[in-house]
Formats: structure tokens, sequence, C-alpha cells
């Protein structure tokens, strides 16, 4: 049984040894540099449906 993401649910997580903080909701995910507003958003639909990988893709053309 699984059970229903109501409310945001937060945890830490050490990436590179630097601290992140990953919130879970009902919306998508975000991962945030701790002590830093801004950072990653994924939503759910956009991963449902491809556009997440079409958006990293295009962004990885773009950096080069």
């Amino acid at each position: 049984m699984t059970t229903k993401l109501d409310k945001p649910l937060r945890r830490e997580i050490q990436i590179d040894e630097r601290p992140y903080t990953l919130t879970i909701d009902s919306d998508g995910l975000k991962l945030v540099e701790k002590g830093r507003r801004n950072g990653q958003e994924l939503r759910w639909s956009d991963l449902v449906n491809g556009n997440a990988a079409l958006n990293a893709a295009l962004t990885a053309s773009t950096e080069r």
C-alpha cells in the first residue's frame, strides 16, 4: 500500500561532499544547495511526457 503525497517531503543529501535539500511534493521535485533559494526543479508532468529529457539535452547543447 502506498501513502499519498499530500505535503512536501524534505530530505538532506550529500553530493560531492556538499549538502543539498531535496523536496518532493505533489507538483514534482526540487534540488537546492543548502543555504540557497534557487535550484533545479522537475515537474512530474515533464518527467512523464519526456520534456525533462528534451530540456536536459537542450541545456547540455547550449553550455558547450
